[in-house]
């Protein structure tokens, strides 16, 4: 089955590229998920759609991208949970939490698509997250979660 991808797919590929995944992969998990759609003659259109968001949001230069990684490793993120008294969370930190609180510390404008967590933050405490700047560059960030 040929999809156009929609999102950033993990080993498949970027939005906007076309690929050839097995039928049960795109009907049962891409589709249903938004990150793929079906592929027709007409859909080039929506290729190139997709390709300028994305060239909007990316980092162009190398440059910019190691400024942009050296003021995310020097930030201090702060991310406010409920806990119980073990320091254990009532459910896990989310990446659209951990974007939000990089741009409230003062940070760069980050895609919440752009956040790798190892393991999802369930504790208090700090821990360490991955921001892929630019293809080649990742930032590591330490982002401190404390009681609300």
């Amino acid at each position: 089955m040929k999809l156009i991808l929609t999102h950033e797919v993990a080993g498949l590929g970027t939005p906007g590229d076309i690929v050839e995944v097995k039928d049960g992969y795109g009907r049962n998990y891409l589709m249903p998920r938004g990150l793929g759609v079906k592929w027709t003659k007409g859909g080039e259109r929506q290729i190139e759609s997709i390709q300028k968001a994305r060239q909007l949001r990316t980092v162009h230069d190398i440059d910019e991208a190691t400024e942009i990684k050296n003021r995310l490793e020097n930030l201090h993120v702060v991310v406010p949970a409920r806990s119980a008294q073990g320091g254990r969370l009532f459910g896990a930190v989310s990446v659209t939490e951990i974007a939000q609180a990089i741009a409230s510390a003062g940070g760069p404008s980050v895609d919440k698509r752009r956040i790798q967590i190892a393991q999802p933050l369930k504790t208090i405490g700090a821990h360490q997250v991955i921001v892929s700047v630019h293809d080649d560059l990742t930032a590591d960030v330490r982002v401190e979660v404390i009681k609300a």
